[in-house]
């Protein structure tokens, strides 16, 4: 990851000032880097040391990161990992400008492999991506949004870049069907348990340890799984309130909707749901080398779960 980092740093060179100071506001903000950590250890799994795979871990990051810039500016978003987006910070133009900036760096990084099939995942993870951010404002304020309508979106826009991390690792050395196949699920697979959980500490997490407010998926009037399964399960009046908050976007009642979320269910639902997809990463990678890469792979699965931040 020492090496990823050294990348990014060279990578974000340009002769506009400020390109580098808002890209590395965000990129410096204490990340878990997991997308890029996935196609490392996927390469470790594997045996493969291939000398693009730093490479290619910062084009994940910068991918990643500048869906981050375009989201906050998107959601009118303040605070990511305990401090002030770059949105607050730097203004809209900015963010939403050096968003682009680093989408274009990583294309001209991925062209430095010269290896089509990697364009390929990438730039079609890229599209999947914006698909996802698309349909979740197409949903925003939506209480009808089903369980599937949900799933559809967050393996969009979250578990996409995650599943082509993993699978970058396997294209690298030209590897079997059935192991890039391998590696896909499980990135797929934990790309959306993390974001599953995620979802979950919006109701139930502390802003000092998210590093965000909570409440804010639904203040921006996001339907998440927690709210999905508690307005199934509430009674009319129940009903009624989460959808008012749905819609309107209104927070003055965030400690009733929140132990209604969890009287009715959502928060337990939810936890399940992400073990599920946690044990389907497991088994996906059950079949690869039983090696030091593959357990942290397994332990990577079992921290997500207890994840706070």
């Amino acid at each position: 990851m020492r090496l990823v980092d050294a990348v990014i740093a060279q990578r974000l060179a340009s002769r506009v000032p400020l390109i580098k100071d808002v890209a590395q506001y965000i990129i410096s903000a204490g990340g878990k880097r997991l997308r890029p950590a996935l196609l490392l250890l996927c390469s470790g799994a594997i045996g493969s040391s291939h000398r693009d795979r730093h490479s290619l871990a910062a084009v994940v990051e910068f991918i990643h990161t500048a869906t981050l810039l375009h989201d906050d500016v998107v959601d009118e978003s303040t605070l990511r990992r305990g401090r002030a987006t770059a949105n607050e910070a730097f203004g809209n133009a900015a963010s939403v400008l050096v968003g682009d900036f680093l989408y274009s760096r990583a294309f001209q990084m991925m062209v430095d492999t010269d290896n089509m099939r990697i364009m390929q995942i990438l730039s079609d993870a890229t599209n999947v991506i914006a698909e996802g951010e698309v349909m979740q404002l197409v949903n925003m304020r939506d209480a009808s949004l089903t369980e599937a309508g949900y799933l559809d979106v967050i393996r969009s826009k979250t578990a996409k870049l995650f599943e082509a991390s993993a699978r970058l690792a396997a294209v690298l050395v030209d590897a079997s069907p059935a192991t890039e196949a391998a590696c896909a699920t499980y990135g797929q697979a934990i790309g959306t348990a993390f974001q599953v959980i995620d979802d979950v500490l919006d109701y139930e997490g502390e802003a000092a340890h998210m590093g965000k407010n909570l409440g804010d998926d639904l203040r921006e009037g996001k339907v998440t799984l927690p709210v999905i399964v508690a307005l199934r399960e509430a009674d009319t009046a129940e009903q009624a309130i989460l959808r008012e908050a749905i819609e309107e976007g209104q927070l003055e009642r965030l400690t009733e909707i929140v132990a209604i979320v969890k009287r009715r269910g959502g928060l337990d639902a939810a936890r399940q749901a992400a073990m599920a997809e946690a044990r389907r990463a497991t088994q996906a990678i059950s079949e690869l080398p039983d090696n030091a890469h593959r357990g942290a792979l397994l332990q990577l699965a079992a921290d997500l779960l207890r994840r706070q931040q």
